[in-house]
């Protein structure tokens, strides 16, 4: 009897862990790696659209320097897209918006440095919601059903990653920007300790909110770029035993944005942790945590106003109009609001912290369902603002397929500061939650 052997998989299917050991161990050039994704580019991009800019002879090249180099750190020779309104020195920064198609910065925002250094290689830029905030959506179509958002404003990203076009790729928070599409395309994402990642060379909206993370495929491959990050104590937290983890489910304040499929989704989660023995006890926040919603509106709304005043006075009506509203205060926002905001903000974050005396992470909703049809609505962020005027970390994981077809994830949260702690823990609850094809392979 003779076994078949199944083929190995093109490399653009590995994940970046897998990719950085063959790397390392010899077994895999980065100029084959950036290649074959290359080639996965022009065979689903035309249909996806996840892409604003390749420079593929760039990136091939860059590639067969660095299969001539000792190791550069810890993403050498991987490949990781760029949210198009975070700068590049040697690519157009478009912010998805007509009026900068021709912007060419002068240097590489701090997280694109950073990645270069670490040896990646930087594969192209990703289409993104104007300024990741209003305005134009992407062109960008979800890898899996194309009549349906892959979500924003981090949509060429996650799109990109999910459809295995790219291993990695960064993204940006103001509201749910990040965790959401990582739910709508079934993918890993993790976004960061707010403040943890240098936001210089990205367009700011809120000062108070803006968050650069990242995508992946694996628990491992967010660890990877956390420790090119050097985010606190990563790698040097032991992955534990599922059974000893004490996880808080969340429904949050504001379930009655739940859908089906999210509701679904949430409830497999939990079915699936207690079965593997984590133990399991529901969190109530206080009422004052359901006003969180209004605030990161608040707030967003707010500090937008100068983010985007002097587009406004450039470039006039030539500017979408959602951005003259936000700098024209259309909706009203007070000082006094702003301050009450802030403040609730404050209060909250130092409660909340204080609940993980009880248990190790939270777990709650990633999304309200499944990705919604069209490409203007690309989601409520209702299930992730509170997360993100938090501060805190949070870990997207996929966990199930909706009655559309479409993946609906979950997600994971821990307080300030304890990023490494919470890849740990996600290293153990991952293979327990996802255990169903949530993540996208689309047909060859």
């Amino acid at each position: 009897m003779h076994t078949r052997l199944q083929p190995s998989p093109e490399p653009c299917f590995l994940t970046a862990a897998e990719a950085a050991t063959r790397i390392r161990e010899g077994r895999l050039t980065s100029e084959t790696l950036i290649r074959s994704c290359i080639e996965r580019i022009e065979a689903r991009d035309p249909l996806v659209k996840a892409w604003l800019y390749l420079d593929k002879a760039q990136a091939i090249a860059t590639a067969r320097e660095l299969d001539k180099r000792p190791s550069l750190g810890a993403l050498h020779g991987l490949p990781i897209g760029v949210k198009d309104m975070i700068d590049t020195a040697d690519m157009p920064t478009t912010y998805n918006s007509p009026v900068f198609q021709h912007h060419r910065p002068a240097r590489d925002a701090a997280c694109v440095a950073v990645a270069r250094l670490s040896g990646a290689v930087i594969l192209g830029k990703t289409d993104t919601v104007e300024f990741a905030a209003a305005g134009r959506r992407a062109a960008t179509r979800n890898p899996k059903n194309f009549a349906h958002t892959p979500g924003g404003s981090s949509s060429g990203s996650g799109a990109a990653v999910g459809d295995r076009q790219v291993q990695l790729a960064f993204g940006t928070q103001t509201g749910g920007s990040h965790i959401r599409p990582a739910s709508f395309n079934g993918i890993y994402g993790l976004k960061p300790t707010w403040g943890s990642v240098s936001r210089e060379g990205a367009k700011q909206y809120s000062n108070m909110l803006d968050t650069i993370g990242w995508y992946g495929r694996s628990v491992d491959d967010l660890a990877l770029v956390a420790s090119a990050f050097r985010l606190h104590a990563v790698g040097e937290v032991a992955v534990p035993e599922a059974s000893a983890l004490r996880v808080a489910y969340c429904r949050t304040p504001f379930w009655e944005k739940i859908e089906p499929a999210g509701e679904r989704a949430f409830a497999v989660a939990c079915d699936r942790l207690a079965s593997a023995g984590v133990k399991l006890t529901e969190l109530t926040l206080p009422r004052p945590f359901g006003g969180m919603f209004e605030a990161q509106n608040t707030i967003m709304m707010g500090e937008g106003r100068a983010s985007f005043l002097d587009a406004a006075l450039e470039f006039g009506d030539r500017l979408h109009q959602d951005f003259h509203d936000r700098v024209e205060n259309k909706p009203g926002i007070t000082p006094t609001a702003m301050i009450a905001a802030y403040d609730l903000a404050a209060a909250c974050r130092r409660e909340f912290e204080a609940l993980f005396a009880n248990f190790d992470a939270v777990l709650a909703p990633a999304s309200p369902g499944e990705a919604p049809e069209g490409s203007y609505n690309t989601g409520d962020h209702v299930f992730n603002a509170m997360w993100t005027l938090l501060h805190v970390p949070c870990i997207g994981i996929p966990c199930m397929t909706g009655p559309k077809g479409l993946p609906v994830g979950v997600q994971i949260v821990a307080p300030r500061y304890s990023d490494a702690r919470l890849l740990a823990t996600a290293a153990a609850l991952a293979p327990i939650i996802d255990q169903e094809t949530a993540r996208y392979v689309a047909d060859a």
